[in-house]
């Protein structure tokens, strides 16, 4: 779950619409200083009760200011190493658009709205990261629902012709991946049905994740192709804005447990405290909503490089559901390098429950 993506995607609009004055890094605050602007530019603005809708809610939603669609994925080579992927693709929107409205014509050369993809592959504590950037509704990049289409440039992510499989192509400047995901569940729904709130004061987006997806596929690494397999995460959210002056960063981790659990846990760190929300899935896809009095994330280890100090180690506790667990990443730098820097690693579980997942830290800084 990407909300540092707001930023980043502001980000990339004020650069390709051509402006210099950019203000300096306020992290994920950035896009809450234009909260009031939501209402004067008509950007549709989530809210409790607005409900999931498939398959359209897979399709770009032009009303709202921000979304993404975002995989995750715990592999495995054929000789048992572990190896984590990741592929996102952001869209920003400039103005917005009804979401039955026809998109402008090519020729007039819009700028309704930029996209940006970033890829990763984690491996024997190495990290290959790369990001792409294009302008909307020049056929660069786009999506649509039905059948799913997720493209930019050759990044793409398609459902495959009478197949429940869809398939994601990535290649970067010296490795690749060509891979073929299979959904085994229904889509999980964030918060109260879909809306997740994100400060108590009721600012949110919508959200909703494939939890249990099968992997396969290779992934190349210079002059090294690699069969792999394996779990993935897959996130879908949309708003209009996200966070309110004083919360710096965000902490997100998605969770794969041995008993056949799922966890989603997010905080965001505010000036006085943090505001912590997640999910508790069971194997048969049924959702706890948790929240910050469910909830106990604390760092034990820390980790300096140029781009930052972050807590690469957690200690998570859920007293109700007898969790008490440690999250670590493996030995390595994981950052991604691009106009927004933030770290994104794979993570193994131990303590109550073993398992894997994902982690994502943004907003740190040396």
């Amino acid at each position: 779950m990407n909300i540092q993506t707001g930023v980043v995607a502001g980000l990339l609009a004020v650069v390709l619409a051509g402006c210099t004055d950019l203000e300096n890094d306020t992290g994920f605050a950035g896009l809450a200083q234009q909260t009031g602007e939501v209402e004067k530019s008509q950007f549709q603005q989530p809210e409790p009760g607005d409900p999931l809708t498939f398959p359209e809610d897979w399709g770009p939603h032009p009303q709202h200011r921000i979304e993404w669609w975002y995989l995750t994925a715990n592999l495995e080579t054929q000789d048992g190493r572990p190896l984590g992927l990741q592929w996102t693709q952001f869209r920003q929107a400039l103005k917005p658009r009804p979401a039955n409205a026809e998109p402008p014509e090519a020729s007039a050369w819009p700028l309704d709205a930029a996209w940006m993809a970033h890829a990763a592959v984690s491996f024997e504590g190495e990290h290959w990261f790369e990001e792409k950037l294009a302008r909307g509704d020049l056929g660069h990049a786009g999506a649509r629902a039905d059948p799913l289409q997720v493209w930019l440039d050759d990044w793409r992510l398609v459902s495959q012709p009478d197949s429940e499989q869809w398939h994601l192509q990535v290649e970067g400047g010296n490795w690749r991946y060509d891979l073929r995901l299979s959904n085994t569940g229904k889509p999980v729904p964030h918060g109260k049905n879909g809306f997740s709130a994100k400060s108590a004061s009721g600012e949110g987006s919508m959200y909703f994740s494939l939890v249990d997806l099968h992997i396969e596929g290779t992934v190349t690494l210079g002059d090294e192709t690699l069969a792999v397999s394996g779990k993935g995460w897959f996130d879908r959210e949309w708003s209009s804005q996200f966070l309110k002056a004083g919360q710096q960063g965000w902490d997100w981790f998605a969770l794969h447990l041995d008993d056949g659990h799922k966890l989603m846990a997010f905080r965001l760190r505010e000036d006085q405290g943090a505001f912590v929300s997640g999910s508790w899935i069971n194997a048969n896809g049924q959702v706890e909503t948790l929240n910050g009095n469910d909830i106990s994330l604390s760092p034990l280890d820390w980790q300096s490089s140029p781009q930052g100090r972050v807590p690469v180690e957690w200690h998570l506790r859920m007293p109700q559901q007898n969790v008490d667990i440690q999250v670590a990443a493996p030995p390595g730098d994981y950052w991604n390098a691009g106009l927004y820097p933030y770290w994104e690693s794979p993570v193994t579980v131990t303590g109550s429950h073993d398992g894997v997942g994902y982690m994502e830290l943004t907003g740190y800084r040396n």
